[in-house]
């Protein structure tokens, strides 16, 4: 089976997160994406322990599958290398504030000159547009102007610094990696590419499923205030061992059995009428025991209560195995452990060809293809465009 974008060509000029997150999507489902990066300020990735025969193991994953052109924009000579890709490529990914790409002679007005089927994509953190655009801000400031933070968390102790980055990811490049799909398909209807805007603050907002639409309707939902935050027993509970259970028992079915598996059936009408005394008794009770006590406990019964895991036991569990969460990738001779592709299906796959690499690995042979001369490339060279 072939990976279902194996005809795309992605050019990749986004640094850190988001931008490299969307395209390694994109490369995992079979796209030829080209990351271009500068040769004397790369990115801070590349930087990031742990590292695995001298890369870093996250820059390895975000960057699996994709060719290195290490290329200095502000070059002699660069633009029009760019230019020279430019022609032949479906999809164009940056990260860079708004106007840095059209000083660069890069923007999409003039690159839709001369492809007009090119689809570009700029992800930044708060538009093209609006007070904010030239504003810097990272995962944190994305949630908490989108109102994510004010929800989350402990009344006393305020919003958590989550282990996730959800603008980034969930934001940011899922959003692009949807905008993109959806350019192309209408780009097969109608033959003319398009310019996508993904604000990483917009995206944010938009995962607030429940909470906006209540908020819209003049209900706000305060920390430990609603059903899903912390306001009622769909919450996590500490065992004796210091060791979390997350219980989301939230039907009545699952409650009961939920009561029922610890020895307290009496309260479920105590939920009806005492919810948060209910919520104490539970968990005094289930502080009583190890998680390890409840795991054997909840794994005979149907009540929506799971074990709080590290991240090493989620990579190594029954459900990792059978999912096939974790992939071997070819890494120089040897291969690397890294998170799989999680969508499934019925007649292709996921590709990994390769980790992400060294800088400028593939520049000559890149530009090669792409039609330059051995003299232009000399050229780049002589002018500290290339890496």
């Amino acid at each position: 089976m072939s990976a279902p974008l194996h005809r795309l060509t992605v050019l990749d000029f986004s640094p850190l997160l988001p931008g490299p997150f969307a395209t390694r999507m994109l490369a995992d489902l079979g796209a030829t994406v080209i990351r271009i990066e500068s040769p004397t300020r790369p990115d801070l990735v590349r930087h990031m322990p742990p590292f695995v025969e001298g890369i870093s193991a996250a820059h390895a994953y975000l960057n699996r599958n994709k060719r290195s052109l290490a290329l200095d924009l502000k070059a002699v000579g660069a633009r029009e290398a760019v230019l020279a890709l430019v022609k032949t490529a479906d999809v164009l990914v940056e990260q860079f504030r708004p106007g840095v790409m059209e000083r660069l002679g890069l923007g999409y007005a003039e690159l839709a000159e001369l492809n007009p089927r090119l689809i570009y994509c700029s992800i930044t953190g708060y538009g093209q547009t609006g007070p904010l655009r030239d504003r810097a801000g990272h995962d944190i400031n994305y949630l908490a102007l989108a109102g994510v933070a004010a929800g989350s968390g402990r009344i006393e102790d305020g919003p958590p610094p989550l282990g996730v980055q959800i603008a980034d990811v969930a934001g940011g490049s899922l959003h692009a990696v949807i905008g993109i799909l959806a350019a192309l398909r209408q780009r097969d209807e109608d033959g003319a590419g398009q310019h996508i805007d993904i604000a990483m603050t917009d995206c944010a907002l938009h995962l607030n499923a429940l909470t906006a639409s209540a908020a819209l309707a003049g209900q706000d939902t305060l920390p430990e205030q609603g059903l899903l935050n912390g306001g009622s027993h769909y919450d996590y509970y500490r065992c004796s061992d210091g060791r979390w259970l997350a219980v989301g028992s939230l039907e009545p079915a699952f409650l009961t059995a939920l009561c029922d598996a610890i020895g307290y059936s009496d309260l479920v009408p105590e939920f009806r009428h005492n919810p948060q005394q209910a919520k104490t008794r539970l968990a005094a009770r289930l502080a009583e025991e190890t998680q390890a006590h409840w795991r054997v406990v909840f794994a005979k019964v149907d009540a929506c209560v799971e074990p709080v895991l590290t991240l090493p036991e989620a990579l190594d569990s029954a459900q990792a195995r059978q999912r096939g969460w974790i992939v071997d990738v070819p890494h120089g001779k040897n291969q690397l452990r890294q998170p799989a592709m999680p969508i499934r299906f019925s007649r292709a796959e996921a590709s990994y060809t390769h980790t992400g690499g060294r800088l400028g690995e593939d520049s000559e042979a890149i530009l090669r293809e792409a039609g330059l001369s051995e003299a232009e490339i000399t050229a780049l060279r002589a002018n500290n465009a290339l890496g």
